[in-house]
């Protein structure tokens, strides 16, 4: 099966992380959780957007953002930011990549967008005068994406 990396970077909305659990545990992926989250696992909108999807996922919790990569060693990390003109699309997916995203309310700070780990930055387009994608969504549609080019892999 083909292991992607779907990384949340701070996030803030219990809702958005619990459909990102659903999201890793449907396409195989693992879900990686940076430290500080402005939610607990007991909340119940993450439960709810998570269903019972909790054990079926693969989530890990960082302290930090350098902890998140020393244990993705390697890795190919594309950052997910509005602040480039390369498509999503245009990435070549490995078995491996790490999908990076920012928190909900600003985004990837400059210093992990920056980060020497950072391959790429790449965005996923959308009409003009738009601030951004729900963060769920767009891990969704990164991840589904970077799946496809695989081949599904793992998929029934």
């Amino acid at each position: 099966m083909s292991q992607l990396h779907i990384v949340f970077d701070n996030p803030v909305i219990p809702t958005n992380t619990g459909n990102a659990i659903r999201t890793a545990a449907v396409t195989g992926a693992s879900l990686h959780l940076i430290e500080p989250l402005g939610f607990n696992f007991d909340d119940k909108h993450l439960k709810r957007a998570g269903l019972d999807y909790h054990d079926l996922a693969d989530v890990q919790i960082h302290k930090d953002f350098d902890a998140c990569m020393e244990a993705l060693p390697g890795a190919r990390v594309f950052a997910f930011t509005t602040h480039t003109d390369k498509w999503f699309t245009e990435v070549d997916y490995q078995d491996g990549d790490v999908l990076l995203f920012g928190t909900e309310p600003t985004g990837l700070p400059d210093e992990h967008v920056n980060h020497p780990r950072i391959t790429e930055q790449v965005r996923i387009p959308m009409v003009p005068a738009r601030r951004s994608m729900n963060l769920s969504n767009s891990a969704s549609t990164a991840v589904f994406e970077a799946w496809r080019q695989l081949g599904f892999k793992g998929a029934v």
